[in-house]
């Protein structure tokens, strides 16, 4: 096993409180899990990308970037099973860390033998592939952790709405993403219909991604139905 790689039954714990993160690694150790730590937002998303953890307990107050922000930024290329962990016990919390991608919900204080069953719930439940932090297709790159993307190595600015374009047809490299898809997880079940939006910002992003945008090689054009981003290769 290489030095940066991490077992199945890894746990990373993200949560700024030292007494947790103490009693957590007692236990998981205790039951067989490696435990990774993260005491902030941040530090947390950057643990996440480098070690790949089998499922994360997070905490929604950390300091950085709060846990509800790093939940959606992990959602954004992770499928690793999420327990949120929390003092925030109102039904509006719960829910809205259900809808955000939390596999499940736990109040503190909390029962180690009830966190660790639900440990094994979200597990058994979890997707078995996980997506790569990092997409590679010819000369582009894109960091989705750190949420960068680079031609030729060297960083590309986009406005959020060419970032989240670019990053639906990244995790669905190689399929085409239909003009349907593309509306509805960019702007929004309202703008299904609005296929003008696409040919607009098609033509920014490959004037700032493809060596001649006129001949494209990585941002393929589906006649009719959608557009689909060349594999990584």
């Amino acid at each position: 096993m290489s030095e940066n790689s991490v077992p199945t039954q890894s746990v990373l714990i993200i949560d700024d409180e030292v007494q947790i993160r103490r009693l957590l690694r007692v236990t998981l150790e205790a039951n067989g899990y490696r435990v990774l730590e993260a005491a902030s937002g941040p530090d947390g998303l950057a643990e996440a990308a480098q070690r790949n953890p089998g499922v994360i307990i997070l905490d929604l107050g950390l300091p950085g970037l709060d846990g509800l922000t790093v939940l959606k930024r992990l959602r954004e290329w992770s499928r690793a099973p999420v327990l949120v962990l929390s003092v925030q016990e109102g039904e509006a919390d719960k829910v809205s860390a259900l809808d955000n991608g939390a596999d499940d919900y736990m109040t503190k204080p909390f029962s180690t033998a009830e966190l660790l069953a639900r440990l094994r719930v979200v597990q058994r439940h979890a997707q078995p592939e996980a997506d790569n932090a990092v997409f590679h297709s010819g000369h582009l790159e894109m960091d989705l952790a750190a949420r960068k993307v680079l031609v030729k190595g060297q960083e590309i600015k986009m406005t959020p709405t060419e970032y989240s374009f670019l990053r639906l047809l990244a995790r669905n490299a190689g399929k085409v993403v239909t003009h349907r898809q593309i509306l509805k997880e960019v702007w929004g079940p309202a703008y299904g219909e609005q296929t003008h939006y696409l040919r607009v910002y098609v033509a920014h992003l490959r004037d700032k991604i493809e060596a001649d945008p006129a001949r494209p090689e990585l941002l393929l054009t589906e006649p009719g139905v959608g557009y689909r981003l060349a594999a990584e290769r």
